[in-house]
This record gives structure tokens, sequence and C-alpha cells, in this order.
């Protein structure tokens, strides 16, 4: 089998390129993600230094890059918890799509768009990057925070709302009828209740499949199970890194200590190619043309992001700081506003230069603002007793939560 020389050094060079960005990052206790980004920004198509031999492979590894980020998140939570915080945040999701949806859909009557590219904007600014935040939430250790079960639960709500929203705009932007977008709405919902329900009812199954003494075993069953889960996901128009989510939801106790260990290393490369493919995806000279109005949505939906957060979170007990925490985590836009431009941006002339230019403004920007939002170090993680992991601070398990309007809600300094 003949490998070509191209392909070897081109991915020689990126993989030190990334290594490097990583240490600097580390360095000055920062996220690598917007260093990511900027260096695919150089390595993409009209960048100074492009690498067509290497495309294929990641914009391949990109894909796998963020099935593993969110399945990986997974492995941190139970289904029952979970669920039982999606429960609390159905009001969290409509504050969501209310302050997220809105700017978009101004933005886009102001911008002349037609019906479909005011749908198509009003979508980019609703829904965060689960890659980026999921990488986010574990650089900076924030996984036991109190406030991350809001976080999760809004972009998993959001994951989700785009089960609904992609048929939508598909039919919109194709000229279809509204009865054949009704019909691939209501589609839609029938199977994310479904994937739901299974995975609550028949989840359990997994953790008992996966469970080996041999690390290779754990790593190929469950990233088997995994990656056949996420095809399905798509075929149904659910998305890939809910699949992978749910997954990881439904592994529990020791196999998923162990499968945290297995697939670590594996993550961690796949996570810096998918934020590579990401930057590569945008081409720098559409990033001038619609500055000044990509700005402006950029700002004022990094502040409705922000309120979202911090709403959500203080339906977890969060105090001030960790509802701060919350809203900025939740900025980065990412790999859903691609897809969406993907669908919808042939037929629009302004829309895509405009979301290029957003997504990476806040790619990039909305890690440097988490890492900037107050916390403190936190003492190691502990188990919770009797071998369970469930939703924990960084010293224990939570308890549960206080009613919204409760002192402790707002008083709390975490």
């Amino acid at each position: 089998m003949h490998t070509p020389v191209a392909l070897l050094l081109e991915l020689g060079i990126i993989l030190t390129a990334l290594s490097l960005l990583g240490a600097v990052a580390r360095r000055f206790a920062l996220s690598p993600v917007p260093l990511y980004l900027v260096a695919g920004l150089a390595l993409g198509d009209g960048g100074i230094a492009p690498v067509p031999a290497a495309r294929e492979f990641v914009d391949t590894g990109a894909a796998i890059g963020v099935i593993l980020l969110l399945l990986t998140l997974g492995l941190d939570f139970t289904v029952r918890e979970f669920t039982a915080s999606l429960g609390r945040h159905r009001f969290s999701a409509v504050v969501d799509l209310v302050l997220n949806a809105a700017p978009g859909a101004g933005a886009g009557l102001l911008l002349g768009l037609d019906a479909a590219g005011v749908l198509a904007l009003a979508g980019v600014t609703y829904v965060s990057s689960s890659g980026i935040v999921a990488r986010l939430l574990r650089d900076l250790r924030r996984l036991g925070n109190r406030e991350t079960p809001a976080v999760l639960a809004v972009l998993v709500l959001e994951d989700f709302a785009m089960a609904v929203y992609l048929p939508l705009l598909v039919v919109v932007t194709t000229g279809g009828t509204w009865s054949e977008a009704l019909t691939a709405v209501l589609a839609a919902t029938a199977v994310v209740v479904a994937a739901i329900v299974a995975s609550g009812r028949w989840g359990h199954h997994v953790g008992r499949v996966v469970s080996h003494t041999d690390p290779e075993q754990v790593l190929l069953r469950l990233l088997g199970i995994t990656l056949i889960v996420a095809a399905l996901a798509e075929v149904v128009h659910v998305s890939a890194a809910v699949g992978a989510f749910l997954v990881g939801l439904a592994v529990t106790g020791a196999a998923a200590d162990r499968a945290r260990t297995v697939l670590g290393p594996l993550r961690d490369l796949f996570a810096a190619v998918f934020f590579l493919a990401l930057g590569m995806s945008v081409d720098p000279g559409d990033l001038l043309s619609e500055l000044p109005a990509a700005l402006a949505l950029a700002v004022a939906t990094a502040a409705t992001k922000v309120a979202t957060g911090w709403y959500a979170a203080r339906r977890e007990g969060a105090g001030r700081r960790g509802r701060l925490r919350a809203g900025t985590a939740l900025i980065a836009r990412g790999e859903f506003s691609v897809v969406i431009l993907g669908l919808a941006g042939p037929t629009q002339d302004r829309l895509g230069a405009v979301v290029t230019t957003y997504v990476m403004l806040l790619a990039v920007f909305g890690p440097l603002l988490t890492r900037l939002a107050p916390t403190r170090p936190a003492p190691p993680r502990k188990k919770r007793p009797g071998g369970g992991r469930g939703v924990l601070r960084e010293n224990g398990p939570l308890p549960a939560p206080p009613p919204p309007d409760s002192a402790r809600g707002a008083e709390d300094p975490d």
C-alpha cells in the first residue's frame, strides 16, 4: 500500500504546529481552541499555507472529533440526573430561543434577506457550538461546577431543536410548501422523542457491552457503538453529537471511568483536528467584507447568550460568578452554524460572508471571554460513595438545587 508523501508531510507539519500552539496556550493558562481556529484560518482555502493533501483527512477527523467530545462529556453524567436537569430547563430553552434567534432574524431582515435567509441567520445566532463548549469545560476544569448542568442542558436542548430546525430549513430553502415543512417538523419531533425514550429505557445495556479488562476491547467496542449510533442519528436528522452524548450517558460506574481513561488521548487528538477544520472552513477573504454587520451581531448575541446562561444557571442554584461563567461558556458558535450556511448559503448573496465572519469572531473570542470569567481553583474531584458519578462539584456531589427565588441561589459566591 502506497501512502502519498504529501499527505504524510502535511499531517506531520499540522500535528507539530498544533502541539506548539497547545504548549503556548498552556504556558499562559489559556484554552488552545482560539489558536487552533486561527491556525485553521491560515491553512484553509485562501490562507497563507493551504494543505490540500490533508484536507480530506482533516474534514473526516473533525466529524469524529466532535463525536468524541460529546461522548466523553456524556460519560461524566447519568441519564436519570441529566433528564432531571433537562426537565428543570424547559423555560431556559424558551429563553434561549427567544433571546438568541430574534437578533439573527432581525439582522436578516435589515440585510434584505428572503425568508430562507432570515430563518438561516436566526438559526446561526441561536445555536452554540457543542464541540467548543465541551472542550472549554474540560480545559478549564469546570465539569464539576454547579452551573455546568445548566450549560449542558441548554446545549443538548439546542441540539435537539436543530433536529427539528434543519429539516424545516431544507424545505424552506428549496421552496417547499408549508404542509411539507409541517410534515418534516412533526417527523423530526417524533424521532427526537423516540431517541430520548430509547436511551432512558435500554441505554444501560451499553455499559455491559463495553465493559472489559482489556483497554483495546473497551476502545473498539465503545467507539464502534458510538459511531453506529451517531450515524443512525444523522440518518433520522438528529445530530451525531447528540447520539454520541446519549451513548456516554448510558455508560455508568467503573465502565465510565475506564472509558474516559482509554478515550482521553484519542479525544484530544481529534478535538484539535475539529477546531482546525472549523478554522479551515472559513475563507479569510470573506472576513472583511461584512465585518461591521458581523461584529455588531456578535456583540449583541454574545450579550444574549450571557443572559441565557445567567438565567439557566440561576435555576441550578448557582451564584453570580457561576451564572457569568455559564453565560460566557455559551457564547461560541461553530459546527452547526457552518452546517446551516452549507444548506442556505448557495441561495443567499450576503449570508455567506456575514455568517463566516460572525462564526469566526465568536469561535475565537468566545473561549477567551470564558477564560476571563471569574472562577477559583477547586479541590480534586471525589467519587460519590457507592461508585456512582453523576453531576458533581470538584469536591463532592451537588446538593439538590434550591428554588430559583431562594436566597441560596442569589448569594452563593460560586
